[in-house]
């Protein structure tokens, strides 16, 4: 049995896993990311899951390693600077991995974003299978995407391509963290959607964290306020997806992510609005769906996006 070694680096946790060919997930591993720790204790805790990984039996049968980590990412380089963890810019996480001891000799670890390895998960055994072309995207904290192009997934030169949360949707609009104006992620990530439920003055539950978990809540149960800000950001996502149709003829969407939870509150505004931005033939009734998997996508990803870089993988070579 093939074995593909597999980790997820994000904000809040550092996840790996073993992945069976089918995408199954054979063993698991997780520690908390210390997001302002040190560069030192950033590796100490991707060390500490490798160390767990490699004690089970089915590591004597690692063939690849794939590494989705929150970016930007440097695919060239090995390296990575997530924006939500400041100890780590430009850091060798690809030389950190291949470095461990268990990990055999001649095994190179891949390394894509991790948005990019949802979409690489999806396009296996997800909502994306057997789609030819497809934009996936991640909803959450904030707003990134993947390209399946030509039946393989499009991972670009760095490991970014697809990175719908920062397509400009206006051009006044207010400056993103990443320092350009109006980007979709300023109006659809939950922190945003957030933020303007309370601009407008809406105000979450006693004892309930004002979220955009509880922002959907609020909508479902009438609060105008609420549903504004969903509203907001479903046009805006619109937007991107609807140009993004326009240069790549897209076949399907799948969107993930927390803020996706919030099912028709969210996705009955968006189908709306892209009926209003998608008016060419060609781009006219994409299908727009929930992603088929949920909190391990970014290691069944990652598996994949390594498995790709095999003669025998399961999942069709990458873009580069």
């Amino acid at each position: 049995m093939t074995v593909y070694g597999a980790l997820d680096i994000g904000g809040t946790k550092i996840a790996g896993a073993l992945v069976d060919s089918g995408g199954r997930l054979l063993a698991r591993a997780q520690r908390p990311t210390p997001a302002l720790g040190t560069a030192d204790e950033l590796a100490a805790a991707v060390t500490a899951v490798q160390d767990e990984l490699a004690a089970h039996p089915a590591w004597a049968r690692l063939s690849c390693v794939g590494i989705a980590s929150a970016g930007p990412v440097d695919t060239a380089g090995g390296t990575v600077s997530p924006v939500n963890i400041p100890g780590w810019r430009k850091f060798p996480l690809v030389e950190l991995v291949r470095g461990h001891p268990g990990v055999p000799a001649g095994i190179e670890p891949v390394l894509v974003g991790d948005a990019v390895a949802m979409t690489a998960a999806e396009h296996w055994i997800g909502a994306a299978r057997g789609v030819a072309n497809a934009l996936c995207m991640v909803v959450s904290t904030g707003v990134g995407g993947g390209i399946v192009l030509d039946d393989r997934v499009h991972a670009g030169r760095t490991g970014n391509a697809g990175h719908i949360g920062h397509i400009t949707v206006d051009l006044n609009g207010p400056r993103c963290p990443c320092g350009a104006p109006g980007c979709v992620e300023t109006y659809a990530s939950g922190t945003a959607i957030a933020a303007h439920a309370r601009a407008l003055g809406w105000t979450a539950p006693p004892g309930v964290p004002p979220t955009a978990a509880a922002v959907a809540e609020s909508a479902r149960d009438g609060d105008d306020r609420a549903r504004a800000a969903y509203e907001r950001a479903a046009r805006a996502l619109a937007a991107a997806i609807a140009a993004t149709a326009a240069l790549v003829e897209l076949e399907r969407v799948v969107i993930g992510g927390g803020v996706a939870q919030a099912g028709e509150v969210l996705f009955a505004p968006l189908r709306r609005h892209l009926a209003d931005f998608a008016v060419l033939d060609f781009i006219r009734d994409i299908p727009v769906v929930t992603a088929g998997l949920a909190l391990d996508a970014g290691l069944v990803g990652a598996a994949a996006v390594a498995a790709s870089a095999l003669d025998s993988g399961p999942v069709p070579a990458l873009h580069s």
